[in-house]
């Protein structure tokens, strides 16, 4: 069935999307997606140096190649993280502050509305599907039986992303 891989697309990209929402923790994955110019050539930060969580709350980026460290820091400083990096000549320190409770709450809200868009999402693959299903011209009772196995798929993920937002809820909310 194309509509369950279509769904779990939906659902890995609601996954990759929560990640980005801080939780006052530090996480590697906070810098996915910065490019910083390698002789020329944008690169994935990852593929440049070392990340390491040392304490909840810090990263060290530490590059194989010290030339690129100032490279990085303007990437860093670009991508917009709400975070100043510290280069001590060796390597990037980004210190997560601690989240107020203000803060906290505005990242629920954007988790909430990243799991409202993820569910849309959901209901427009069950449209195209049953769409589909009815362009068939099956007989009734078969058409009815399609149309039930749409509907038990999409309750299944609506049900994987409440869970999702139950966890990225509680994960932000706990100090």
């Amino acid at each position: 069935m194309n509509t369950e891989s279509l769904m779990q697309k939906a659902l890995d990209n609601l996954d990759s999307r929560l990640l980005n929402i801080r939780a006052g923790r530090a996480n590697p994955a906070m810098l996915n997606g910065i490019m910083v110019e390698y002789y020329g050539t944008p690169t994935p930060i990852q593929s440049l140096a070392n990340i390491t969580v040392p304490e909840a709350r810090q990263l060290f980026i530490k590059p194989f190649d010290r030339s690129v460290l100032k490279e990085m820091e303007r990437s860093i400083n670009e991508a917009n993280l709400g975070i100043t990096p510290v280069n001590n000549g060796e390597m990037i320190i980004l210190t997560i502050p601690e989240l107020t409770e203000d803060r906290r709450r505005e990242y629920v809200k954007q988790a909430k509305n990243e799991c409202e868009e993820t569910k849309v999402a959901l209901r427009n693959i069950r449209q195209d599907e049953n769409n589909e299903i009815k362009k068939l011209e099956l007989p009734e009772d078969e058409e009815k039986k399609e149309l039930e196995k749409v509907q038990e798929c999409i309750q299944k993920y609506n049900k994987l992303v409440d869970e999702k937002l139950k966890e990225k809820e509680q994960e932000l909310m706990s100090v």
